[in-house]
């Protein structure tokens, strides 16, 4: 029975990958890559010949499955994702859920991760957070769910791309204040750069400049005095905000419900009561 070997591969600067990577992706029979031509590349670079290797990304993932646990019978694999750590927010859940019931030992080869690199260096507090992954693409859906974050106070780290990073960026101020946030866009690369402050501060130098490279963000969690001073003037006033922006009555209650601390059904209330004053 082989062993699945997670392997965490550089998000950018090559150095970054361990002695016990190296060794794995030298000696494993097949290689199970989410880009076979950047795998190769990385391969390359350190005189690395593989027994094999398979193209395992986001459309061919449940098609490969049977190929990859073919492959352990007989030998080793090693899992890699374009850079950083397999199934964190990459192809590979299914696999190692599918190995470990087939019996096979499953090993991390922990390395490179872009979460944990912008956590750690975001200056924000590191004690406990909640990762989201991707934000939303959907400007609604992203953010109902920051909305519903707003009386987290943990630390909130997503994954964002870049062209949606100043859209973002107004959502958080809009949901969550403006609060403190660190945007971190290529990491361990030539041009990485990590800024810190306001999320209005973020967007302003964001906006004047072309956006490259992977984002992840990372944003303060909410203060102990987030929840007051929502007053019913207040909880109207953002209703009717959510409202002109496209959002349903109904989502904006609930949005502003998770932000403000309010019941619901009666942000709701609130919401339709000028209505129906009018009507009268």
């Amino acid at each position: 029975m082989g062993t699945l070997y997670v392997v965490a591969t550089p998000i950018g600067n090559l150095e970054d990958i361990t002695a016990r990577a190296l060794r794995v992706l030298g000696q494993v029979s097949l290689i199970a890559a989410e880009d076979t031509r950047r795998t190769s590349q990385l391969l390359n670079h350190f005189n690395l010949t593989p027994s094999a290797l398979t193209s395992y990304f986001e459309h061919n993932k449940l098609a490969k499955l049977d190929q990859v646990l073919a492959a352990l019978e007989t030998g080793d694999v090693a899992l890699v994702s374009d850079g950083g750590t397999p199934n964190v927010s990459d192809p590979g859940y299914e696999l190692v859920r599918a190995a470990l019931a087939a019996g096979h030992t499953v090993v991390p080869i922990p390395g490179a991760s872009a979460l944990l690199a912008a956590l750690v260096a975001s200056g924000l507090p590191t004690d406990s957070f909640i990762y989201l992954g991707f934000l939303p693409r959907h400007a609604t859906h992203r953010r109902q769910l920051l909305a519903s974050l707003a009386r987290e106070r943990r630390t909130l780290v997503a994954y964002e791309a870049p062209h949606r990073l100043l859209e973002t960026l107004d959502a958080v101020e809009a949901t969550l204040g403006d609060r403190p946030v660190a945007v971190a866009r290529e990491l361990t690369k030539v041009h990485e750069e990590i800024f810190r402050g306001p999320a209005s501060a973020a967007r302003a130098h964001f906006a004047s400049k072309e956006i490259l490279g992977e984002v992840t963000l990372v944003i303060g969690g909410a203060p102990a005095e987030a929840a007051a001073a929502w007053d019913s003037a207040r909880v109207r006033a953002e209703v009717a905000e959510l409202v002109a922006g496209g959002v349903k009555r109904k989502d904006a209650a609930r949005m502003v419900a998770d932000l403000s601390g309010w019941p619901q059904r009666d942000v709701y209330r609130l919401a339709v009561e000028p209505a129906e004053t009018n009507e009268e």
